[in-house]
């Protein structure tokens, strides 16, 4: 089950895609941290800044996800 977390003090946005502890992490251009399992899956992704690339403000955190 996919979560999402929101650190406004961070400024950061974490997708976790899945439970799995992270054994690795590539941070990738423009503030985009992809973190790894020991599948060399990903397992959460993280972005820096979320509110100045408008994905997150403090106290307001909407977020639809459709299949």
């Amino acid at each position: 089950m996919m979560k999402v977390k929101f650190d406004p003090d961070a400024d950061v946005l974490v997708f976790i895609l899945r439970d799995d502890p992270p054994v690795d992490a590539i941070e990738q251009p423009g503030g985009v941290i992809v973190s790894y399992g020991e599948d060399k899956e990903p397992v959460s992704v993280e972005f820096l800044n979320a509110s100045a690339r408008k994905l997150a403000r403090a106290g307001e955190l909407s977020i639809t996800l459709q299949r």
